[in-house]
């Protein structure tokens, strides 16, 4: 075992890991408090409550992707967008080589890893302006309010729908995420979830 240990060495730091961690549980609790996904979890809690739940969610999330963003540039090395951020040719033919069995191991994301950190943070931007946009037109509450009070209900519908879409987007990404995460710890015969969890990796 003390062998094992010598040849970890620490590459996410622990706001990266707690940013990982803490978005998780923030969409999560958004994505199932709202009205429509989960009817049996708004037959037993009160309708404000869940509301509440959703629109606090959603506030964390805000904050926590403008942390990852701000986090991105001083952040130690792993986590800057400079150490992931690849060329869209160089990403391509990582995918290539990851569907032959052969793609090289990073120390930190991987080309497709950071393209998915972007695309996935572009997503819940998304889902972050669409959801304040109806949180203000719809119920006139929120950073947006003034600027939507005096939105059509034909606009608030088409709102909804974005914010639905920009969700159902977000979703698919993650679920590609943990597909890829899968893929890499069997391809490199490593646990992901476990290094960030304890922010060390094999050498």
């Amino acid at each position: 075992m003390r062998a094992i240990d010598s040849t970890q060495i620490k590459v996410w730091d622990p706001f990266v890991r707690l940013f990982h961690w803490i978005l998780l549980g923030a969409f999560c609790t958004a994505y199932f408090s709202e009205g429509e996904v989960f009817e049996g979890l708004h037959e037993r809690l009160p309708g404000e409550l869940l509301q509440g739940m959703h629109v606090w969610a959603g506030y964390a999330v805000a904050g926590l992707v403008l942390f990852r963003l701000w986090w991105g540039f001083i952040g130690p090395r792993h986590a800057r967008f400079s150490d992931f951020v690849y060329r869209p040719g160089a990403t391509l033919a990582y995918l290539k080589r990851v569907l032959t069995l052969t793609a090289p191991r990073h120390l930190g994301h991987n080309p497709a890893g950071g393209a998915m950190i972007v695309v996935l943070l572009l997503s819940l931007t998304a889902t972050i302006v669409t959801g304040l946009m109806l949180y203000g037109a719809d119920k006139g509450l929120g950073p947006l309010a003034g600027l939507l009070a005096e939105t059509s209900s034909a606009t608030i519908d088409g709102i909804a729908e974005a914010h639905e879409m920009a969700t159902n987007a977000t979703l698919l990404l993650v679920g590609a995420h943990l597909l890829g995460v899968v893929w890499e710890s069997v391809l490199h015969r490593e646990n992901l979830v476990r290094a960030m969890i304890t922010g060390r990796k094999r050498a």
